[in-house]
């Protein structure tokens, strides 16, 4: 079998559709390698020249696997993997010659469809790979069928892919699920992302302008006010005079606080941010996975979250927190770098100095924040070595992070307790799904001081600069949104709803297909009637009904062996050919219409003209390539009232 050129191309589309995702993931310079290959093949196709000599394309390999060394310092890793794939696919191609080539184009072609949904799992990324398939099967189909027209190859693929359905449903709903991923990916398989456990001027600045989706809340009642939703994460204790830090996490301290009001139950559902945190509202009581609250009450689970993960929460968000802190935690709350920001520590002892309890210190501050002309920004001017100074002093233009930082240095300066609690703030209300979307924007920083009799109270300097960023959002709290993602600049109402349903419809997707786990088959199968499930009787019930479906499958292929449809045209020449036979004139089993005809003319001169003219009739109807139906009642016509 030659490669023809129709095919050679079929097999260029599906490459180029199934890597084509990867370049954003790739090195420049292997992207541009893998097109100048796949344009130089396609070059080679269209030209008639030869292809290039073997030595020639195991040269550039072995200077492409080099350059990759160089790039990554390792062969062995997913973006390694992958990118070794698809060079290699690339290579391939070059030496296409033969149907076995082609066949190990299109099983590498159907391999890196996988490779996709190591980056985006989503439903765009599905239906891209799902068409992708489409072209790969449309070309396999090719490969064996080169006679075919491209409309048949592509109704074929699509029925092909159809019929695969109901056996992808079986193995999706009863194959056991495993903990974590299919296959043990490194650690580089996992991208980190969203809220970092450090804060430096610029930090949740610059991921405010990201719309991606942290995570999504269901709340079992009412929710509560937009204001009192502070997600809460990392806490950060030490600050070296431009970056807050965690620092030594406290151990064998038990957080203690006492609820002062009515609990509110929730769940979450979580992206994957390769971080060990999870997000609750201030304060967290109760949690249903495994996960322990922390004694600065950041609740924080033993592995990075490394898949979306749904977990249901109770907080209280009227509380009382350690009350009776411990002397060491009072210490490290009130730690100060020496050598920096005179002038601020001057203005905190000001306030001591006038003789003001620490409520009045707090006071104080928030009330300089809210009379000197601070202003709320996305693109502050840059500080310099004494940053809280630059900011409260000079530049007095600042995102959450500068007002959270400068406010907790103040407090510290005056000998209150004080630490930096990151997060998230607020979050998208989606009527269409009945839950709130929080997203990277939303990300925020404030402050908690620790008052005597009150323990860890949540002060927010931001509200005394911009109170809508609290009350209403980010949009309404910045007077320049431009630099904002453009759907978080308060957009037409029909592109928020827009927004708002695929949203709800991506929500249903990672619930139900992307999140079916372990939890949800066994609950799935048992609402289905399988009572004590195990893996064997899953295994048993998915073998089952695999068989099943094989066996319908086969029996619908081969219906027409059990009951055929008699085709009117043979059965009306084998009737005229018996009427012939009567008459003395049988027709050879070997004989074909037209010879048959031409010695049934010769033998009988009189019906010459008829018998030509049905036999000419016949081949026409029975082996062209489309059948008239006023022929074919003119013929059923003639041939019921030819005479012998």
């Amino acid at each position: 079998m030659n490669m023809s050129k129709p095919l050679i191309y079929g097999l260029l589309l599906s490459i180029l559709m199934v890597i084509a995702p990867h370049a954003v993931h790739l090195p420049l310079w292997i992207s541009a390698l893998c097109a100048a290959l796949l344009s130089w093949r396609a070059y080679l196709a269209w030209s008639g020249n030869p292809l290039p000599k073997r030595w020639l394309l195991l040269s550039i390999t072995l200077a492409s696997v080099g350059g990759i060394l160089i790039e990554f310092h390792t062969l062995f890793g997913r973006e390694v993997g992958v990118t070794l794939l698809i060079l290699l696919t690339a290579l391939k191609f070059m030496e296409l010659r033969s149907p076995r080539d082609a066949t190990v184009l299109v099983y590498l072609a159907c391999f890196i469809v996988i490779t996709n949904f190591f980056y985006s799992q989503s439903i765009p990324t599905a239906l891209y790979m799902l068409a992708t398939l489409l072209a790969i099967v449309a070309t396999w189909v090719h490969l064996y069928g080169e006679n075919i027209a491209l409309r048949p190859r592509l109704r074929i693929a699509t029925t092909l892919l159809l019929q695969a359905i109901p056996l992808t449903l079986v193995l999706f709903i009863l194959f056991p699920r495993v903990q974590g991923p299919l296959w043990g990916l490194p650690q580089d398989a996992f991208a980190s992302s969203g809220l970092d456990d450090r804060m430096a001027p610029g930090s949740i600045s610059r991921l405010t302008l990201s719309d991606e989706v942290a995570f999504r809340v269901n709340y079992a009642g009412k929710p509560p006010r937009r204001e009192q939703m502070y997600w809460r994460g990392p806490v950060l204790w030490e600050f070296d005079g431009r970056t807050w830090t965690p620092g030594r996490t406290a151990s064998g301290i038990a957080p203690q606080f006492t609820e002062t009001g009515q609990p509110i139950d929730y769940s979450v559902t979580l992206e994957p941010h390769n971080k060990t945190w999870l997000f609750a509202l201030d304060m967290p009581e109760r949690i249903s996975v495994s996960a322990r609250l922390t004694h600065d009450f950041r609740l924080v689970q033993q592995e990075p979250v490394k898949a979306r993960l749904r977990y249901e929460v109770r907080s209280n968000l009227s509380y009382h927190a350690n009350l009776h802190e411990a002397e060491r935690q009072i210490q490290r709350a009130l730690q100060l770098p020496p050598p920096f920001n005179p002038r601020a520590l001057q203005l905190a002892a000001n306030w001591r100095a006038d003789g003001a309890n620490d409520s009045a210190v707090v006071r104080a501050a928030l009330a300089y924040f809210n009379r000197e002309g601070f202003q709320y920004t996305l693109e502050p001017p840059p500080l310099g070595l004494h940053s809280v100074d630059d900011f409260l002093f000079t530049t007095r233009q600042g995102f959450c992070e500068h007002y959270a930082s400068s406010f907790v240095f103040l407090m510290r300066a005056a000998h209150i307790p004080a630490r930096v609690v990151t997060g998230y703030l607020g979050g998208e209300y989606n009527a269409v799904g009945n839950y709130y979307i929080v997203r990277q924007s939303d990300a925020h920083a404030w402050a908690e001081v620790w008052l005597s009799g009150r323990g860890w109270v949540r002060i927010d300097p931001t509200a005394a600069i911009a109170p809508a960023r609290v009350e209403r959002g980010l949009s309404a709290a910045v007077a320049n949104n431009a630099a904002l993602p453009f759907m978080a600049r308060n957009p037409p109402q029909w592109l928020r709803d827009l927004r708002l349903n695929w949203d709800a419809l991506a929500n249903r997707w990672n619930q139900w297909v992307l999140g079916y786990n372990s939890e949800l088959q066994f609950a799935f199968l048992t609402r289905l009637g399988m009572e004590s499930i195990t893996w064997q009787k899953m295994a048993l019930n998915m073998m089952a009904g695999v068989g099943l479906i094989v066996v319908l499958f086969a029996l619908l292929m081969l219906r027409h062996l059990f009951k055929r449809q008699p085709d009117k045209v043979q059965a009306a020449w084998l009737r005229l050919c018996r009427k012939l036979a009567k008459a003395g004139l049988p027709r050879a089993a070997h004989e074909g219409a037209q010879d048959y005809a031409e010695r049934v003319a010769a033998a009988r001169p009189d019906l010459a003209a008829s018998i030509r003219d049905l036999a000419a009739r016949y081949s026409a109807l029975r082996y062209g390539a489309r059948r008239d139906k006023q022929a074919l009642r003119e013929f059923l016509r003639h041939t019921a009232t030819f005479k012998t």
